[in-house]
C-alpha cells in the first residue's frame, strides 16, 4: 500500500467531497441534499470519511446507529484508491464505531452482482440474510441482505 488513510467522523464541510465520491461510485447516487439532511436532521446518522495524506476524501461509509443495531447505508472508495485495502479498513472502522456505540448487529444490502464487496463482507464475518427483490431502482437488480452479530 503506497498511500495511507486516516478516518474521522464526517462533518457538514465534507458534504461536497462525499457527494463527488458518491457520484463517481454509484450509477444512481444520492443527492447532495440527502447528505446535508443526514448531517443536519438524522439523529441516527453517523458517517465516516477516509482521507489520504493530502487530506482528500477518498472513502466514506454511512451508517444509521439505532439502539443496538447498525444499518450501513452506503460505502464507497474512489476508483483511483481501490485495490489498496481501504474498503476493508473503512469497514473495520465502521465495525469499531458500531461496537463503541453499543451496536451488537450490523446489516447492509449489496448488489447480487457485486462479488468483490460480498467477499469483503464475508471476510469480515457477514452472513447472507436474504434477498430484496428489485431493490436497485436503476437496474431493478436484487440486493443481497448481509448481517453480522458481534459477541
Amino acid at each position: 500500500m503506497t498511500e495511507f488513510i486516516t478516518f474521522r467522523r464526517m462533518t457538514l464541510d465534507d458534504v461536497d467531497a462525499v457527494w463527488e465520491l458518491e457520484k463517481e461510485a454509484f450509477p444512481t447516487p444520492w443527492s447532495r441534499e440527502a447528505f446535508v439532511n443526514e448531517m443536519l436532521a438524522n439523529r441516527f446518522a453517523y458517517y465516516i470519511v477516509g482521507e489520504n495524506q493530502a487530506s482528500e476524501v477518498i472513502a466514506f461509509c454511512g451508517m444509521w446507529l439505532v439502539t443496538d443495531e447498525c444499518h450501513i447505508t452506503n460505502v464507497a472508495v474512489t476508483t483511483r484508491a481501490r485495490g489498496n485495502g481501504f474498503g476493508e479498513a473503512l469497514m473495520r472502522e465502521a465495525i469499531r464505531v458500531t461496537r463503541e456505540n453499543g451496536g451488537r448487529v450490523m446489516t447492509l444490502e449489496v448488489r447480487v452482482s457485486n462479488d468483490t464487496a460480498q467477499n469483503l463482507y464475508r471476510k469480515l464475518g457477514f452472513q447472507e440474510g436474504g434477498i430484496r427483490k428489485n431493490y436497485y431502482t436503476d437496474t431493478h437488480e436484487d440486493a443481497l441482505v448481509m448481517w453480522v452479530e458481534f459477541t
